[in-house]
């Protein structure tokens, strides 16, 4: 899945697109490298990011995406919004997926909306809004608590009708930089969950904190840690780098057949 932020202060620079034609080009490489899915945002969800309204949203949106339907009619199309009015609007113009970071809780219209539509919804855990979640980090066991929202919210969701449901365990949102290594070390408890999962980690202050350097000289640990991430079951990776991760996926796939095969 490869990232594409309409916005002009998502964390990581090179993630930014202001226009159109340049989020088209980049778009397009994406796919030259290997993207399966391209992932819109038109509001940034960084650490004490504000909610950007639904109205602006779309209009960051609605160019990019008929086109975008028209020139690559195979690939999936994710909106990242937690408003259900520009998952509606985004849904309309050709997009397949949404991707909520609230998990529904932002907007009680949102999970009615995708049930009617029966679109993928990628399902994320986060406590709070971006500009609160990073004082929410108070967990007695991350994992166990992040696993119990997952299993509470899957059966809400399914039984308000959804089919297609992808968990996203939230690493940096309400997790300080301990516990998103603990999710990491932990990521394969999620699979009893009989859900895809989905992991972003790229290029995240976890890995370029950690290793005293910033967003722009972090590729090498993002790639290290998608490498533990797939091991570990990770199905999607959302990524700035789609040549690397999709490197990875490659050498990750060779090598469980190789052990397939061995066994």
């Amino acid at each position: 899945m490869g990232i594409i932020n309409m916005t002009l202060d998502s964390f990581y620079a090179g993630s930014r697109y202001q226009d159109r034609d340049s989020a088209l080009s980049q778009v397009e490489t994406m796919i030259e490298h290997g993207a399966d899915i391209i992932d819109l945002g038109a509001m940034s969800s960084r650490p004490g990011a504000e909610i950007v309204p639904s109205d602006k949203e779309w209009i960051r949106l609605k160019e990019i995406i008929p086109e975008m339907r028209s020139r690559w009619p195979h690939i999936i199309i994710s909106v990242d919004t937690l408003h259900a009015e520009t998952a509606a609007k985004c849904l309309s113009a050709g997009a397949d997926w949404i991707n909520d970071i609230s998990g529904g809780a932002h907007d009680p219209n949102m999970i009615p909306l995708v049930a009617e539509k029966q679109a993928p919804y990628i399902c994320m855990h986060m406590r709070g809004i971006p500009k609160t979640m990073k004082n929410l980090s108070d967990y007695h066991d991350v994992v166990s608590s992040v696993y119990k929202y997952f299993a509470k919210q899957v059966r809400h969701l399914r039984d308000r009708g959804l089919q297609d449901i992808i968990i996203d365990p939230g690493f940096g949102f309400a997790k300080n930089i301990d516990q998103n290594f603990q999710m990491l070390r932990c990521l394969d408890t999620f699979r009893s969950l009989n859900c895809p999962l989905l992991v972003g980690l790229s290029r995240k202050s976890m890995i370029y904190k950690t290793l005293g350097t910033d967003a722009d000289h972090a590729l090498n640990g993002t790639t290290v840690l998608h490498t533990v991430a797939l091991l570990q079951g990770a199905q999607i990776l959302r990524v700035h780098d789609l040549k690397e991760a999709r490197e990875v996926r490659t050498l990750i796939q060779k090598l469980k057949i190789s052990t397939l095969e061995s066994d």
